[in-house]
């Protein structure tokens, strides 16, 4: 029994020693612990035809491929936007016309065919990018630029699964918080970065809380005068319920655009 005293007394001490050399290798810059951050959320809010979300799509969100970003970011393409619901919660009115609804379900068609980001970020900005060119009615041309196979996606389509889709984005952008008010309609962990979204990338490299940091975010580590540029321009969206006369001009070329397809006079 007079043992035990010093059994105790051993064990403590090595329990001191454990708990100092944990302190101080923590400490240390010589031992990197693995990082149990997440990676950073990016939602894009968008609709097809808007000119500022094609735009933004195109000429802004392939950064996220460069010097690895896209290894600390989690993103996700939701294409609703604008668009009303009419009371039958069925049918959808879309800002840009009927074609934008309709490219808006081959892209959320494409999403839930190809899940990985990899497999329909580039279909989607093949169609962003003709968007751009206002050659949107040559979408299928993405299909053999990108060597992929159009059933899955024509499926989805003739088969209602598309609507359904639409639907759940619908659902989905209308249990923002807070609402969208225009598009595009960025968000980084869930805060939207409103008029500022093309700085997406400084408020990834802001919330990204890992050892680690990719060496794009060395770019966009003093973004204050890009901000303060940026919020003092014009605001480059395209607000709910409210159609610029670019806007409705682009609503008559879409439909006309629709109805000669629909005649097969194209």
């Amino acid at each position: 029994m007079a043992s035990m005293p010093s059994k105790l007394i051993v064990l403590l001490v090595c329990y001191v020693f454990l708990l100092g050399y944990a302190s101080s290798s923590s400490s240390s810059s010589d031992i990197s612990l693995p990082s149990s951050s997440p990676k950073v959320s990016l939602a894009l809010y968008y609709e097809s035809l808007c000119p500022y979300c094609s735009a933004f799509i195109v000429n802004h969100l392939p950064k996220l491929f460069e010097d690895d970003l896209i290894s600390i970011v989690d993103l996700h393409l939701s294409p609703w936007g604008n668009t009303k619901l009419l009371p039958d919660n069925v049918t959808a009115v879309c800002q840009h016309g009927k074609y934008e609804c309709f490219l808006d379900t081959v892209e959320a068609c494409a999403i839930d065919a190809w899940p990985k980001l990899s497999d329909h970020f580039p279909f989607i900005y093949c169609i962003e990018k003709l968007v751009t060119e206002h050659k949107y009615d040559k979408w299928e041309t993405c299909y053999e630029k990108l060597n992929l196979n159009s059933k899955p996606v024509a499926d989805c389509l003739s088969s209602g699964h598309g609507n359904k889709l639409a639907l759940h984005y619908a659902a989905e952008t209308k249990a923002l918080q807070p609402p969208h008010e225009y598009v595009p309609w960025v968000v980084v962990n869930g805060r939207p970065l409103y008029e500022d979204y093309e700085n997406f990338i400084s408020y990834i490299c802001e919330a990204y809380k890992a050892n680690k940091v990719p060496g794009a975010c060395a770019k966009y580590s003093s973004g204050s005068f890009i901000r303060s540029f940026n919020m003092k321009r014009f605001p480059l969206v395209c607000r709910k319920g409210v159609l610029k006369m670019s806007d409705v001009l682009e609503r008559i070329k879409t439909s006309l655009s629709s109805y000669i397809n629909i005649a097969g006079l194209l």
